[in-house]
């Protein structure tokens, strides 16, 4: 089994040629309200986050995979573990799929192979993804095209200008641990 490969995608860790899409998605400010991000961020900053990166998901407790279209090796999405626990044996799911491949399927296909990979490779128990009420292709996915179930509402979670948003919270736990 290759858990990081389907028939259309591949997940890979991230090369110096994906500079560009960093730098595009770091620093579209409509992408901030789901992230931590409150600044721009330079391309040397993100050069360096690329050569320094260890992709040692124990060391750095996140892993961050590039979504590359099999087909053409076009970059067109991220996906992330991140808050890595080994001790409790869970993490994070981040996923954003560039809007110009949006609605073709790659989110779901990402999202699936990351879960394989994250119960098959690292024997984590558990995901959790927070997903804001205002994305509605977002909680699409989690409801309908994976196995993750909703567990709670984070009320007023996000700030969005001079308003407060929900977060949905969505887990996946492995049965077999």
């Amino acid at each position: 089994m290759s858990y990081l490969t389907s028939d259309r995608i591949t997940l890979r860790a991230p090369e110096p040629e994906d500079l560009d899409a960093f730098y595009r998605w770091e620093n579209d400010t409509a992408l901030w309200a789901v992230g931590c991000a409150v600044e721009p961020y330079s391309r040397y900053a993100l050069r360096q986050y690329i050569a320094t990166a260890d992709h040692d998901i124990y060391a750095r407790r996140q892993l961050r995979l590039m979504v590359e279209r099999r087909a053409d090796h076009m970059v067109v999405g991220v996906v992330d573990l991140f808050d890595f626990d080994p001790t409790h044996q869970r993490a994070g799911v981040g996923l954003l799929i560039d809007r110009a491949f949006q609605r073709q399927g790659f989110a779901a296909e990402a999202l699936n192979l990351l879960v394989d990979y994250a119960f098959g490779v690292l024997h984590l128990k558990q995901l959790y993804a927070h997903v804001p009420t205002d994305n509605a292709a977002c909680l699409a996915l989690f409801d309908r095209a994976t196995a993750f179930t909703h567990t709670a509402t984070l009320r007023s979670w996000l700030q969005r200008h001079d308003t407060y948003v929900d977060v949905e919270v969505w887990q996946l736990i492995d049965k077999n641990l």
